[in-house]
């Protein structure tokens, strides 16, 4: 049983980890100053993002585990994709539901006709061969970037600091073998 000495330490450590992930995340020549996040914010919406996640994945309904959910400052962006307007719907009241959000951005799309088994391995890859590229410029926060693909259709979404990563990441993704569309669902941090 750990020791109040020994939890204290650990909260500590935790919040220092937390602070050079922060600090280091902010590094972008591009980034436009913004307003500054503090730990207990980017904590708070981690937990927000949990919770939203947990009442998603709790409705049959609603399908979840073909969303994405990213918080910012309480503000919630839902996408990826889902196979009726009456799941988007849902999935956006269910989330307003959730303590701690502030708003909600419906960056949902349905899903087109019937994906087989082989376009679900294709998209695999390519959502791998995305991220990798992604990952490997320095000038895109990729990290804050989600990336769903549905018959070779990629949805990028997320929250990332300027338009100018929002555009490298599009010029990144349209050149990826495989990538037939890019949707883009990047909202700039506020």
């Amino acid at each position: 049983m750990r020791t109040d000495r020994q939890l204290l330490n650990l909260v500590a450590a935790f919040v220092a980890s937390a602070s050079l992930l922060i600090a280091g995340c902010n590094n972008s020549p591009d980034a436009v100053p913004a307003a500054k996040t503090s730990v207990g914010t980017v904590i708070d919406d981690t937990v927000v993002t949990a919770k939203v996640k947990s009442a998603l994945l709790s409705d049959a309904e609603i399908k979840s585990f073909d969303l994405k959910v990213d918080t910012h400052k309480g503000a919630v962006q839902l996408s990826g994709f889902v196979d009726n307007q009456a799941q988007v719907d849902r999935a956006i009241a269910t989330t307003r539901t959730v303590e701690g959000v502030t708003d909600v951005e419906n960056k949902i799309a349905l899903k087109t006709g019937t994906a087989t088994v082989g376009n679900k391995v294709d998209d695999g890859i390519i959502t791998a061969k995305v991220k990798s590229t992604l990952l490997s410029d320095p000038n895109v926060k990729s990290l804050d970037i989600n990336v769903t693909t549905r018959k070779g259709e990629v949805q990028l979404s997320g929250f990332v600091d300027s338009q100018t990563q929002i555009d490298q990441a599009l010029a990144l993704v349209k050149d990826v073998e495989g990538v037939a569309r890019v949707d883009n669902e990047l909202s700039i941090k506020k």
